[in-house]
């Protein structure tokens, strides 16, 4: 007698672009996954409506005691993060939270306390190590198939600038863009970071100088193994979205 494929039962923080989608991505490429829940202070009602969700709301609290949700996905504005992915964490909740966790680390950590405490699986929105690409050249390197490496290059630009009002609460380029570049670098060299020089400059956008930031950088890191890396980034790539390494 075959058993009944396992499903898990999500509910989400949060409905601007990234919260759609992840809601999209498991109403429809997900296999095993089922939503039922979305909340979002300012849900957009015609969206959520056209996607079938059942249950919709403005506080996320109603999935905290919700037998029914397994898992929570956290895709609420950064400094949100840590206080929701505390609360998921207490009510039994696995989650999936969206980085960055919080800009300061002694908050993460106490995130990532209560989170060990609770005993919940989470999952932190890395999400280039599972692209079959990086996955690959990881594979690669890890095997010795591509000898070791001694000069690892990333490439990551953006198609076009965020709002600036998006700017100002997300961390900045380095904590909101360059975060991916981080964990990825540490994936491909399996080595820690032990040296970072950076420069940045605002070429792309002034409204994005005006709130605090930089659009443009260029990273060099040392490992502990001895290799070195190089990453540079761009808010602005006029021929569209350019990921290499």
């Amino acid at each position: 007698m075959k058993s009944e494929p396992y499903t898990i039962t999500f509910g989400i923080i949060g409905a601007g672009r990234i919260g759609k989608l992840h809601a999209d991505n498991l109403l429809s490429h997900v296999k095993g996954a089922k939503l039922k829940t979305v909340t979002d202070p300012f849900l957009d009602e015609e969206w959520a409506a056209s996607r079938n969700i059942p249950v919709t709301g403005k506080d996320h609290r109603i999935m905290l005691d919700d037998p029914e949700i397994d898992a929570i996905l956290i895709g609420s504005p950064s400094p949100e993060h840590a206080a929701q992915m505390i609360e998921c964490a207490r009510a039994g909740k696995h989650i999936f939270c969206e980085k960055p966790i919080a800009l300061d680390p002694d908050i993460i950590r106490n995130a990532l306390a209560e989170v060990e405490k609770s005993g919940v699986k989470l999952q932190v929105g890395f999400n280039r190590r599972f692209d079959p690409n990086f996955a690959a050249v990881q594979e690669q390197i890890a095997s010795g198939a591509l000898g070791e490496p001694h000069i690892i290059r990333i490439t990551s630009r953006d198609p076009a600038p965020p709002p600036a009002e998006y700017v100002a609460s997300s961390g900045g380029l380095f904590m909101d863009m360059t975060i991916h570049d981080f964990d990825m670098a540490r994936f491909l060299c399996d080595s820690e970071v032990t040296e970072v020089h950076a420069y940045g400059a605002v070429l792309v956008d002034p409204e994005i100088g005006k709130a605090g930031d930089i659009d443009t950088a260029v990273i060099s890191l040392k490992f502990a193994n001895g290799a070195l890396g190089i990453i540079e980034n761009s808010r602005k790539a006029v021929y569209g979205y350019d990921q290499r390494v």
